[in-house]
């Protein structure tokens, strides 16, 4: 009877608990390989399918309804004496907000990918983020049973993804041209898949033999890059013990300097149990991560927060890997701020579910461990904390992503005003690339995001969780007007309704100002007209006029001089001079040709080359105008862009911009100038705010 899945490889190495991140494009399996190691991990007690929302990784109502990862899922199980917690990450860009600080806080990443082309530069922009963040990662090819390509086409497409070799170290066995197992390059033996069930070790079949030959000694040659009594041994045609070749293995992944690549079926269970024995073995522990993160052996606890989580009973919760010492409940610590606060209870989290550490087993949390630590409200994930009285500082950030889209919110009740604020703050704290902002024109709140499909779920959560309704909105634009030519107007109030009167007196000499000039007050008064103590007066009424021009919006780029004017010794006033500057102004801007100015974004679209011409024809759509476009510096296959487009035009811009590359192209946009804005998109800006001012 065939052995099962026998033989670990390499020594026993434990380094105590780890930490592993899988992650890649949307829909390459990362939840499905989730839910498959926790299945032969023993940790649930079936492997659910992905999709149907009853995995441990699509826990919430959001992640249920839309049949995607929306959030980071985090749970631990045991395998081989060693505790390792995984955290399934979002594969969608718009949900990649909280992958800087998981990712920090990890030993190693696995890679899931597949042979899509299509998924090729999202799978690059996973790869790229752990590569910034010098995290050693395994790169696992899933479905390798229904891929029509064949595994050396498959790296051939993916190589270029990485500046890191990949390196090969399992190769599909198949019988009829159908895959049925995996040859192991380095054990040299043949696991024949069983589904959900450990593979049957078999000897290498002998018409396999040759293509094993083969991919073992080019993955001896890429180890050998690295070790020079390995090389020596490959010219010498002496065959290398194995125990080098698994250390090589190890050493060379734990310093980034190669990619092992293993193949499976996350769907049926195959290939996973060789992922944990690699991800055991080879992967680095929390010493390494220490290393990498330049913290230093102090003596006191250290540990940073992964993320966070506002629960409906439990209130806050602060994911963290504890990355030095040991952490007990009620323990008194530092945040990066330098707020001190207190450790009230402690969780280990499963998905969903938080469970409390069991109190009588001495709560201790070791270093290596992740562990959710209740009600340190100051803290915030990315931060670091410490039981030394000294903060530990944040990590600066890596490419953090930038917001895209955003919308405007109200609560349908006004009661939720207050409600719909801290709820707010609660998903922003639980999501770092959502953005909360007031519009300080208009009042609004402006929620920003990676997406529309990212605010959507942001919504989702307001009227599911928090039990708010909200009305949402496009944006409203800062539009500006100006004047083209000038124009001299006296203004004069008068008033008198017993006792004092009111009077004020003056003549405004108007004049536009070139662009970006912005407001000029200047006054030319000879022989008193206007008492110098009411000079300041008309100007703030001028600017109070200038709020709202004549089309609606603030007036910019102007120039007022007070040149002349007079005054009743009993009856002028501050107010009235103010009252007599707006009138003025209000009877000259109509003589002045009132043009209404649009602001105008330089916008950078990062692209795969070969959605480039579709990029480049999408701005002039929107009344853009291209500047230029290179290859993206440091990304083999990209394209950076670079245009001028309205704001007007920006709104759903991301959204046309990832259906055209399957997702993946993003942009980041600044103001550069005011431009004219003439006919009828002019006409259409005034009508809407016209229309809004009525309501």
């Amino acid at each position: 009877m065939p052995a099962k899945d026998g033989g670990t490889g390499p020594a026993d190495r434990r380094s105590g608990p780890k930490c592993i991140a899988i992650v890649g494009p949307m829909a390459s399996g990362k939840t499905t390989l989730f839910e498959a190691i926790l299945a032969r991990t023993g940790a649930i007690d079936r492997q659910m399918p992905s999709g149907a929302g009853q995995t441990v990784g699509d826990h919430s109502p959001e992640a249920k309804a839309h049949g995607m990862g929306v959030e980071a899922s985090v749970a631990t199980t045991q395998f081989m004496g060693e505790t390792i917690t995984f955290v399934d990450c979002p594969g969608s860009v718009e949900f990649a907000g909280e992958h800087e600080a998981v990712l920090r806080g990890c030993d190693a990443a696995i890679v899931v990918a597949g042979a899509d082309a299509l998924k090729l530069p999202t799978l690059q922009a996973a790869m790229k983020q752990v590569e910034a963040l010098g995290l050693p990662c395994l790169l696992f090819i899933n479905r390798i049973d229904k891929s029509d390509t064949g595994l050396r086409e498959t790296l051939r497409q993916l190589q270029p993804l990485s500046t890191t070799p990949l390196l090969l170290r399992q190769i599909p066995l198949r019988e009829n041209g159908i895959v049925v197992g995996s040859i192991d390059l380095a054990l040299e033996r043949a696991y024949i898949y069983r589904e959900h069930a450990a593979s049957e070790v078999r000897d290498i079949p002998g018409e396999a033999k040759a293509r094993e030959i083969e991919a073992r000694f080019s993955m001896l040659e890429t180890l050998a890059d690295h070790d020079d009594a390995l090389m020596e041994e490959l010219l010498s045609d002496i065959e290398p013990p194995r125990d080098q070749i698994f250390d090589d293995l190890s050493a060379e992944l734990r310093a980034g300097q190669v990619i092992p690549v293993l193949i499976g079926a996350a769907e049926k269970g195959n290939g996973v149990l060789r992922l944990l024995k690699a991800t055991r073995h080879d992967c680095p522990g929390v010493e390494d991560t220490r290393a990498r993160l330049g913290l230093g052996e102090s003596g006191e606890a250290a540990a940073l927060v992964l993320k966070t989580v506002h629960t409906s009973h439990g209130g806050k919760l602060s994911v963290a890997r504890v990355l030095a010492g040991a952490l007990k409940d009620g323990a008194e610590l530092t945040g990066s701020d330098g707020a001190r606060m207190r450790v009230s209870g402690m969780y280990r989290m499963f998905g969903k579910d938080a469970r409390p550490v069991d109190a009588g087993s001495g709560g201790e949390i070791q270093a290596g461990e992740v562990i959710a630590l209740g009600k340190l409200e100051a803290a915030q994930t990315g931060d670091m904390l410490t039981t030394a009285r000294a903060p530990l500082p944040r990590f600066a950030a890596v490419d953090a992503p930038r917001p895209v889209f955003s919308i405007t919110l109200r609560p349908k009740a006004r009661k939720d005003d207050v409600r719909l604020a801290a709820a707010l703050r609660k998903l922003a704290e639980e999501d770092p690339a959502l953005a909360v902002a007031q519009d300080g024109e208009t009042g609004e709140i402006l929620l920003s995001g990676l997406g529309e499909m990212h605010l959507r779920v942001a919504v989702e959560r307001l009227e599911g969780r928090f039990q708010i309704g909200v009305e949402r909105a496009a944006p409203a634009i800062a539009y500006r007007e100006t004047i083209a030519k000038a124009a001299s107007q006296r203004g004069r109030h008068k008033k008198q309704s017993g006792g004092h009167g009111q009077f004020g007196d003056v003549v405004l000499e108007i004049s536009p100002l070139p662009r970006g000039d912005g407001f000029v007050f200047t006054d030319t008064i000879t022989g008193g007209a206007v008492p110098k103590q009411y000079i300041p007066s008309v100007e703030a009424g001028v600017r109070d006029y200038l709020k709202e021009g004549p089309l609606g919006f603030p007036v910019v780029d102007i120039a007022v001089n007070l040149s002349d004017g007079s005054y009743h010794n009993v009856d002028s006033s501050d107010m009235a001079f103010q009252q007599a500057a707006r009138l003025a102004m209000r009877e000259a801007m109509e003589r002045c040709q009132p043009v209404l100015l649009e602001p105008v974004m330089r916008v950078e679209i990062t692209t795969p080359a070969e959605a480039t011409a579709r990029i480049t024809a999408l701005v002039p759509q929107r009344r853009g105008r291209i500047l230029g476009f290179d290859a993206r510096p440091g990304w083999e296959g990209w394209d950076q862009v670079v245009a001028m487009i309205p704001a007007a035009e920006m709104g759903d811009l991301i959204i046309q911009l990832r259906s055209a590359t399957a997702g993946a192209s993003s942009y980041s946009a600044v103001f550069d100038h005011m431009a004219e804005l003439a006919g009828r998109p002019a006409d259409e800006a005034v009508a809407r705010r016209g229309a809004s001012k009525a309501a």
